[in-house]
């Protein structure tokens, strides 16, 4: 399952790490822990944690990290929005 969220709709929510997006982030995945999650920042569709590693590996782009060498340090992988018309299929595709 892949579910879709945009930064502006989400209301943040308590979460591990400290900044807003992330507290949005692990809100949704809170709800939605067994989903691969995409969520948009600006004009990318980013995955964190297991899912940017997941994502990283079936669409083949680059796993970085956020937070790199801080406490709150996670993985992360994106896509421009642009290009989800070829990322999702593969995504679905690998269940």
């Amino acid at each position: 399952t892949t579910i879709f969220a945009t930064q502006k709709t989400l209301m943040a929510a308590a979460g591990a790490m400290d900044t807003p997006l992330m507290k949005q982030y692990n809100a949704i995945k809170a709800k939605y822990p067994g989903a691969l999650l995409l969520f948009r920042v600006g004009d990318f569709y980013e995955t964190f944690g297991q899912d940017a590693v997941t994502a990283s590996q079936v669409l083949d782009i680059t796993l970085t990290k956020r937070g790199n060498g801080s406490a709150s340090e996670i993985e992360l992988a994106g896509f421009p929005h642009h290009a989800l018309d070829s990322y999702l299929p593969k995504l679905v595709r690998a269940g």
